[in-house]
């Protein structure tokens, strides 16, 4: 599985307001800590709100806010916002194959996307920002 910018940068986002605990984390810090231009970065988190996973509060002292905490938030819950579903055909080499369903090659990827989905459904916030 491999995951576009926009989603690294949620990722970011959400490890920082995961290290922060509660306090509120600007759009603008996150964009600086990690070189984001803060108009993508704003977008990413008006997705994570619509999401549900995060809270903004505007003015001052205002920014976001996960809203459960970070060892209840998979990194899996993230990547699902920002990455189109895998269809079933799908292989990571082609995106149209006349051989799929005879392709061993079509498996071995899919267990190895299965396996990758399973170690981020397994990863927290929480266990993501201590390492």
């Amino acid at each position: 599985m491999i995951v576009n910018k926009t989603t690294r940068y949620a990722l970011y986002a959400a490890m920082e307001m995961a290290r922060c605990q509660g306090e509120a984390v600007t759009v603008s810090q996150v964009a600086k800590k990690y070189a984001i231009s803060e108009g993508v970065l704003a977008k990413v988190f008006q997705q994570l709100v619509r999401a549900g996973l995060a809270r903004g509060t505007r003015g001052v002292g205002g920014g976001y806010r996960l809203v459960e905490r970070p060892n209840k938030i998979t990194v899996l819950q993230i990547i699902e916002i920002f990455e189109p579903p895998i269809l079933g055909l799908q292989c990571l080499l082609e995106r149209e194959c006349a051989q799929a369903d005879l392709c061993r090659l079509k498996g071995l990827f899919d267990e190895v996307d299965q396996t990758a989905r399973d170690i981020y459904g397994s990863t927290n916030l929480e266990t993501l920002v201590k390492v």
